[in-house]
């Protein structure tokens, strides 16, 4: 267990309702400075990181393990991963390996590898826009002109609404649906008109309520990702370095995070084959 600032998902929900808080899911400033309090108040140190001490002292218990059943797929071993990725996501595969094609050890090692790797080893399920007046700088310069940028610092609404705007079928800063429809899922899907295709495929409003990309379908809305971009026909070809490469090009954009992303596949496919 390792929450901090930066931290998303439904173990950072049920800390914040427990020490009363709007559970949105996201760890920010505010649940940071709570958890300061909560961790002086008995006798703690008090640095706003929640371990395995900290989660204790408040539940009770050692972080939970939820027991979850596998579903067979067949020709895919999907047991042999237990331990080496997370419980809650070989639960989503089945069901995700049907609608999307995924029918081979190949193409789940690939899309794993790139999942894995994308958010943070299956951490992050909301894009994390908490950017200092440097980090925009740095990252979206061009949407922050002169010193535009210092007072947009740390304000993830404003700063989404304004990157987002008028584009990937958003409306413009104005109408905030660049924060709306921001990154989700373990690859993020992004924008409106990405929301309203994968709504279409999925059958669920995700327009109206866009936190089930992050909630419900982490591992859909990524798999949804590799089938638009015909991912699968790359994954097909091979499980070289070079094979890696490519994939990781199509996601990335570039090869970061490469050297990851290759040893997290190896594993993957010599445990799945």
């Amino acid at each position: 267990m390792l929450l901090k600032k930066g931290s998303t998902g439904e173990d950072v929900k049920r800390l914040q309702t427990k020490l009363g808080l709007t559970a949105d899911g996201s760890f920010g400033p505010g649940t940071e400075t709570k958890v300061k309090e909560w961790q002086a108040a008995n006798g703690l140190t008090s640095d706003g990181i929640v371990g395995d001490s900290s989660w204790s002292k408040m539940f009770g218990a050692a972080a939970p393990v939820a027991p979850v059943s596998i579903a067979k797929v067949e020709g895919l071993n999907l047991e042999a991963l237990r331990g080496h990725v997370p419980a809650a996501v070989i639960a989503q595969i089945p069901e995700t390996a049907k609608k999307f094609n995924i029918t081979n050890s190949l193409r789940l090692a690939h899309f794993l590898a790139q999942c894995g790797h994308e958010s943070g080893g299956f951490t992050a399920v909301s894009e994390n826009l908490n950017y200092s007046a440097d980090g925009l700088k740095k990252i979206f310069g061009k949407y922050f002109p002169g010193n535009l940028n210092e007072s947009y610092a740390r304000q993830p609404e404003k700063i989404a609404a304004r990157v987002y705007a008028s584009r990937m079928g958003n409306g413009d800063e104005s109408t905030k649906e660049g924060y709306k429809f921001r990154g989700r899922g373990y690859i993020q899907l992004t924008g409106k008109s990405n929301y309203t295709n994968f709504t279409k495929f999925i059958g669920e409003d995700c327009i109206a309520a866009p936190d089930l990309v992050a909630t419900k379908y982490p591992l859909a809305s990524a798999a949804f990702f590799f089938d638009s971009n015909k991912l699968w026909s790359i994954c097909d070809k091979g499980a070289t370095d070079a094979d890696v490469t490519a994939v990781t090009k199509r996601v990335n954009g570039g090869t970061i995070g490469l050297a990851d992303r290759i040893k997290h596949f190896k594993e993957y496919y010599n445990l799945l084959k």
